[in-house]
């Protein structure tokens, strides 16, 4: 099992991209892109730190964090990890930025598995640098759990 870290993974989200793909994959045309758009484009921040507010700027990536929306729309922009990860043989588990992928091997056969589990997890690094996300890895743990069969005497 492999846990996916991605740093500012809402902060880092290509809009763009996010809507090319609700468009093209999702099938989302018309006036429901159209809000979404304006949901998503010309949105402004700013920092009050310590008493001091800082300009106001206009925010240029990401979805919204802390919104009903946030998540499910970076679930949407990071789809095609799925399909990547069937591709291996891999299950995946995805809740906005957190991704758990594992793979299922016998005790004696978990080799495969594990070469597997690396492809993908190289393919999806690869997918994440071409679409704008970074996946951090010293902070991607993988782990190996192992069950016994039989008897214990």
């Amino acid at each position: 099992m492999s846990f996916l870290d991605l740093p500012a993974a809402f902060d880092t989200v290509d809009r763009d991209i996010l809507l090319e793909r609700l468009s093209r994959t999702f099938g989302i045309q018309g006036t429901a892109l159209e809000w979404f758009q304006s949901y998503l484009n010309d949105r402004m921040e700013h920092v009050l730190y310590n008493g001091v507010k800082f300009p106001v700027r206009t925010v240029l990536f990401g979805v919204p964090q802390g919104s009903v929306l946030g998540p499910l729309l970076f679930l949407l922009y990071t789809a095609d990890l799925e399909i990547i990860a069937r591709r291996f043989g891999v299950e995946v588990h995805l809740y906005a930025d957190d991704s758990q992928m594992y793979v299922f091997s016998r005790p004696h056969a978990t080799e495969p598995a594990d070469k597997r589990l690396l492809h993908c997890l190289d393919e999806i690094a690869r997918w994440m640098q071409s679409n704008r996300l970074s996946l951090n890895p010293s902070k991607t743990h993988a782990l190996c759990y192992c069950t016994t069969s039989g008897t214990v005497e």
